[in-house]
């Protein structure tokens, strides 16, 4: 590994660049780095003003993205030679560090999946499309539950009645929403051609996806109250983009799947270390997934309401708290979403 700080900065910059490319609630990317020279660490550290006070009152969704975020790093760290050495919480006294993480190249045990994955950092996408009604493969699909445990967690593929049970509770909240309006989600709305490509944060409007026209698939409606075009569009068409399609840059409307795939991501408690070690397996099994060729984005909506998010559990599986409702299939992937210069959210201290 390069030995001069010049050198060893440039290498950090490069890690944390691939950290930051983690999925976030709004893409709010509710994160922060600190590099130690003399400890060769990094800490993460929440960004407590991108915080949404409404839809997460106990920083639940804040801790899972910055959990993504900390898997994304140690996946760049084993990639680039280090042997990554994470402890969660490090300071009882500190709730604003989350983790911390030794680049010490011979501190800790390697993991041989993780460099496989590191090629999935920069493709995954948060896909607002529709998605094929295909079915996963089995093989496929026990892989990702394997993903999940590597990580703490526990993954649950749903059919029957528990399927139909959570898309009802998410359609509720997406209309609860829709009727009352969430300022969160309007803080990070970015609509407006200037506006979307020149903030590098939040939701641009390039990737609201069409709206639905028919389907079941729980998919967050930005563009609700906003305009029904976008460049790119033809709303008198009535056609969105079906899968495999290029979706193009404007909204439309689109039939979506009326038979989603969706999992349930758990964990035993429900503390914020089980938030972090939730966000890492949700990335470890989004790479996962986008490396064997599945288009991913996630449901929060009846994760931001307590008395829905707790309809979502199976009574009869008895798995923990749900931590994050995942949609897979296959289908476009779209743009990426902007991302805040390396500059911004890492720090180097002596």
């Amino acid at each position: 590994m390069p030995s001069t700080s010049f050198a060893r900065g440039e290498v950090v910059e490069s890690l944390v660049r691939d950290a930051c490319m983690a999925p976030s609630m709004h893409n709010a990317q509710p994160w922060t780095f600190r590099y130690s020279r003399r400890s060769e660490a990094l800490t993460l550290r929440m960004d407590a003003e991108r915080a949404m006070p409404l839809a997460d009152p106990q920083l639940r969704a804040l801790h899972l993205g910055c959990g993504a975020a900390l898997f994304n790093l140690r996946v760049a760290a084993q990639n680039a030679g280090f042997r990554p050495v994470v402890t969660l919480l490090p300071d009882p006294d500190d709730r604003q560090t989350l983790a911390a993480l030794s680049l010490r190249e011979t501190a800790g045990a390697l993991d041989p999946d993780l460099p496989l994955l590191y090629t999935a950092i920069a493709e995954r996408r948060t896909s607002r499309y529709p998605f094929a009604e295909r079915p996963i493969p089995a093989a496929l699909a026990k892989v990702l539950v394997e993903q999940a445990r590597a990580e703490g967690a526990v993954l649950e593929f749903l059919s029957g009645w528990h399927l139909s049970l959570v898309l009802d509770v998410i359609e509720e909240a997406e209309l609860s929403s829709a009727r009352t309006g969430d300022p969160d989600e309007q803080r990070w709305v970015r609509t407006g051609v200037k506006l979307s490509d020149a903030v590098a944060d939040g939701v641009p409007e390039y990737r609201f996806g069409p709206r639905k026209g028919d389907g079941r698939a729980p998919v967050r409606d930005f563009a609700r109250g906003r305009s029904d075009s976008g460049p790119g569009s033809d709303p008198g068409s009535g056609m969105g983009s079906g899968p495999g399609q290029d979706p193009g840059s404007g909204p439309g409307t689109a039939e979506f799947e009326h038979m989603p795939h969706l999992g349930l991501l758990c964990t035993e408690h429900d503390h914020p270390a089980d938030w972090l070690v939730a966000g890492q397996a949700m990335e470890r099994m989004l790479l996962m997934a986008t490396r064997e060729g599945l288009a991913t984005s996630l449901a929060t909506q009846a994760l931001e309401r307590s008395e829905l998010r707790w309809l979502l559990r199976d009574p009869v599986w008895g798995a923990g708290p749900v931590q994050m409702v995942v949609r897979l299939g296959f289908g476009s992937l779209g743009r990426s979403t902007p991302r805040r210069p390396v500059g911004e959210v890492l720090e180097f201290v002596p």
